[in-house]
């Protein structure tokens, strides 16, 4: 059973750029499609951006495009996301997700690390 750890989130101020990690043990992440999502306390979850394994497509909520660039490197197991001009609206507990290309839902979820943009 495939694992996932972020790692990257921190405190910023508004403008800075931090870079998420998320690493896959007990298994691979070839074939699968890899998210990440954001969740503010009482607020639900949203999604922020995909990348398929081939082609490597990807998709962005139209709150980051432009801002963020999801990449993955398979021989390291691990998928980015970079994130540039942070905005205090950024402020969430990022989560990376995997599913199969055949399922609905994403089904395999890190624990989250948190990022704190300050204005």
């Amino acid at each position: 059973q495939v694992q996932l750890l972020e790692s990257g989130g921190g405190l910023v101020q508004a403008g800075d750029s931090l870079r998420l990690s998320c690493v896959a043990s007990g298994g691979t992440l070839s074939r699968l499609i890899i998210g990440w999502f954001r969740q503010a306390p009482g607020k639900e979850r949203e999604f922020v951006a995909d990348i398929n394994w081939i082609p490597t497509t990807t998709n962005y909520a139209d709150s980051v495009k432009g801002r963020f660039t999801i990449s993955r490197d398979n021989a390291k197991n691990t998928v980015y996301l970079q994130m540039n001009s942070l905005k205090p609206e950024d402020t969430d507990v990022y989560y990376c997700a995997a599913r199969l290309p055949i399922a609905n839902v994403f089904n395999i979820w890190g624990q989250g690390t948190q990022v704190t943009v300050s204005s």
